[in-house]
């Protein structure tokens, strides 16, 4: 599991974070200037770009993820929410899985053990975590933009691979030089990517089998 040790000191401004998130456009990258143009101007806001990292929205690089983006979508923010909680909290759901204040202490002695922090520094990490729970939710499930999805490359491949371990069969030819007689012939065509050898097979076929 996983207990992330990124806190904020303005706690109460986590709210406003996320709606500049969820409302705005999103950028090529979250930076400090970023935070300022945002309204973010004290040193302490710059505690949210490492807070936003554990929670998936960024990568290592300040750049928006797809969670990120999923989260612009109103309709399913909270829950995209909850399940970053999940991921970066996962220790915490261990003791609870759906922590509410009368937990807080049990919680603030997880951080403080875990992280081997002083209890100022645990509190301010369980505020953090209970000022972000409050604007996820736990119990639904993100929608995964999978809609229309196209083939890849390596489906491409698997499907070639599987049609060369297989290769085509002749449609089924019935013999009518011979009246009253019938003959269903199928000819297993060679793995090749020549299509003149088809055409000669199929040629073959015409003149000894179809022309009376």
């Amino acid at each position: 599991m996983a207990l992330t040790n990124a806190y904020v000191l303005p706690h109460k401004r986590i709210k406003d974070v996320f709606e500049k998130v969820r409302d705005g456009q999103a950028p090529e990258r979250v930076s400090n200037l970023l935070l300022k143009d945002w309204g973010f101007t004290s040193t302490n806001d710059r505690a949210f770009i490492p807070l936003l990292k554990a929670l998936g929205f960024l990568t290592a690089d300040g750049v928006p993820t797809q969670r990120y983006h999923n989260y612009r979508d109103h309709s399913q923010s909270k829950v995209v929410l909850g399940e970053a909680m999940k991921e970066a909290y996962g220790d915490i759901f261990l003791i609870k899985e759906h922590p509410t204040l009368s937990d807080k202490a049990a919680i603030e002695g997880k951080f403080k053990s875990f992280h081997n922090v002083s209890d100022n520094v645990a509190g301010m990490m369980a505020k953090t975590f209970f000022e972000v729970l409050g604007l996820s939710d736990l119990k639904g499930a993100p929608k995964h933009h999978e809609q229309n999805k196209k083939p890849s490359v390596t489906d491409a491949s698997s499907n070639n691979e599987l049609k060369s371990h297989n290769p085509p069969v002749a449609p089924i030819i019935p013999n009518s030089k011979l009246a009253g007689l019938h003959y269903n012939i199928q000819i297993h065509l060679p793995a090749t990517k020549d299509i003149e050898v088809y055409n000669a097979i199929f040629k073959s076929l015409r003149e000894h089998l179809l022309e009376e």
